[in-house]
């Protein structure tokens, strides 16, 4: 009798322990990819639902955007510039179904084909690209990375790289090629003021050459500034042309 009652109870929390394993409750991001006998059944959720023990199984999923980091990569540029490229990616899964069935961990996936993307895109490029031209880079990772995970059911929103790291050697030959930028902008500069310069000096004096009174101004102007001096002894030199117009 006492067996039959232990028997009796057992048989109770069994049942009792089925039953309470048969609801799940998904939060609203949350979807639960359901196999009946190990073949794929439906996608159920949110909220409340019933899956048959032994019979049925679930995984869950969840759609939420993931934010990765994409582990600090090792990329030579295509002249020939080894740099550090690190970057983070957004995505978020959008087919419950082939996100479990197509991948066996579509985070390890996604974060193996990010770095080998990241690699084999910015290796196209040259290092002036990848420190001036992020927002570009940024896309054809993105487009790239998203054309390859849609068999998983996934959606790579976005793509940013974070850092170029470079070595101090190469970072002092960065730092020279500015600095010998500026001097050359400086000289240009300097040589188009020197031009412009001469050429004004060229036109004033073929103007004084043809006008006389624009001479004789020019001389009394001079006498003026001269006079405004502090030194008491002038000697001011008389063209003899100037002094034959005066007497005539």
């Amino acid at each position: 009798m006492f067996e039959f009652e232990y028997f009796g109870a057992m048989l109770l929390f069994l049942v009792i322990g089925l039953l309470v394993s048969m609801f799940r409750v998904l939060r609203e991001y949350e979807r639960g990819v359901i196999f009946m006998l190990g073949r794929f059944y439906k996608v159920k959720g949110p909220g409340l639902i019933i899956i048959i023990p032994v019979l049925q199984q679930m995984v869950r999923v969840d759609l939420r955007t993931v934010v990765m980091d994409v582990p600090t990569q090792d990329v030579i540029s295509r002249d020939n510039v080894s740099v550090q490229v690190n970057a983070v990616i957004y995505f978020r899964v959008m087919d419950p179904e082939r996100a479990i069935i197509q991948v066996e961990n579509y985070l390890e996936a996604t974060s193996q084909l990010s770095q080998t993307t990241l690699r084999s895109v910015l290796g196209q490029h040259e290092l002036d690209d990848m420190l001036a031209e992020r927002d570009k880079l940024n896309n054809d990772i993105q487009h790239i990375l998203d054309k390859q995970t849609e068999a998983w059911g996934i959606k790579v929103a976005n793509v940013e790289i974070k850092h170029v790291d470079l070595n101090e050697s190469m970072v002092r030959a960065i730092a020279k090629q500015a600095e010998a930028e500026r001097e050359r902008r400086a000289k240009v500069i300097h040589a188009l003021g020197e031009s412009e310069a001469a050429e004004k000096l060229a036109n004033a004096a073929e103007t004084l050459s043809t006008q006389d009174q624009a001479i004789q101004l020019r001389y009394l102007q001079t006498l003026v500034e001269i006079a405004g001096d502090k030194s008491s002894t002038i000697v001011f030199p008389l063209p003899v042309d100037m002094l034959q117009k005066l007497r005539s």
